[in-house]
């Protein structure tokens, strides 16, 4: 039963973490009927080191455009300049996050970890999609590939990331891209960009997990733990592809949609007492 759970919450991290609808409400929600076994301690540790098999499925699907060295012969391995270009604006765009994180993550869970705050976040920025959305519509995109991402845009995505490192239900994926389209960034680029941010933030997320657990792990925890993380690394496969498909015809704003309707029941839930954040 518990290795059907891992394989459940696994299914909904490898869906949520990278459509812009907040993986964090759909975990509460899932987590407030679900409950894993285990000490609290292993389940925090689980609800993120899962996120590692949703990375394994980025680097597989971008393997091209994210490995920098190229071996064109088999002693000197060729560093891509491009990709190094790449890999600095990822890693600009993470340092709000990443410090903020370090320095303050338990002062703001203690802060903004609750009910009221996760559905405020699901709501406002689902009424952001649409309110932007409709307001590009007509416009031609400033920047179309994440190639032509200037330094102040890619800042200014870090800064939408931070946004979302503050106040959970808002959306790692859903900030970030919501502030890519701000600055005129195309849908492509903006969700493709958004994906490339996730290797660091995540790993950065779950090894400190790790390090604050420990190795101690009971059988049954590590293969729990293994499921989710092959689950999701799954799931994430198939999502990745299915969004890059989908935002080539299409805009967010049912996305938008949904996060209402997500925000306005996490809410609910929460009043109700069904669910205790």
């Amino acid at each position: 039963m518990e290795i059907l759970k891992g394989i459940l919450f696994g299914i909904v991290e490898g869906i949520t973490e990278w459509l812009p609808v907040s993986s964090t409400g759909h975990m509460i929600l899932l987590d407030a009927f679900v409950k894993l076994e285990g000490s609290p301690d292993f389940v925090s540790l689980f609800l993120v080191v899962i996120q590692l098999g949703a990375i394994l499925a980025v680097v597989l699907v971008f393997w091209n455009r994210l490995f920098p060295f190229q071996f064109r012969d088999r002693t000197k391995p060729v560093i891509e300049k491009d990709k190094m270009i790449l890999w600095g604006k990822i890693l600009l765009a993470c340092i709000p996050a990443a410090v903020a994180g370090i320095l303050f993550d338990s002062v703001f869970e203690r802060l903004f970890y609750h009910g009221g705050t996760v559905a405020s976040a699901l709501i406002i920025f689902g009424v952001g999609f649409i309110v932007i959305e409709r307001w590009n519509k007509g416009r031609s995109p400033k920047m179309t590939s994440v190639d032509q991402l200037t330094i102040p845009a890619v800042l200014l995505i870090g800064v939408f990331q931070l946004i979302a490192a503050v106040f959970p239900g808002t959306s790692r994926s859903g900030a970030t891209i919501l502030g890519a389209l701000l600055i005129g960034v195309s849908r492509p680029a903006a969700s493709e960009f958004t994906f490339y941010l996730a290797v660091p933030v995540m790993l950065g997320a779950s090894l400190l997990q790790v390090l604050h657990h420990g190795l101690s792990f009971s059988s049954q925890e590590l293969t729990v733990l293994a499921a989710g993380m092959v689950t999701a690394f799954l799931v994430s496969l198939a999502v990745i592809r299915f969004l890059m498909d989908y935002v080539k015809k299409h805009d967010f704003q049912i996305f938008g949609w949904y996060r209402i309707l997500m925000g306005a029941g996490v809410l609910g839930l929460n009043l109700l007492g069904i669910i205790q954040i």
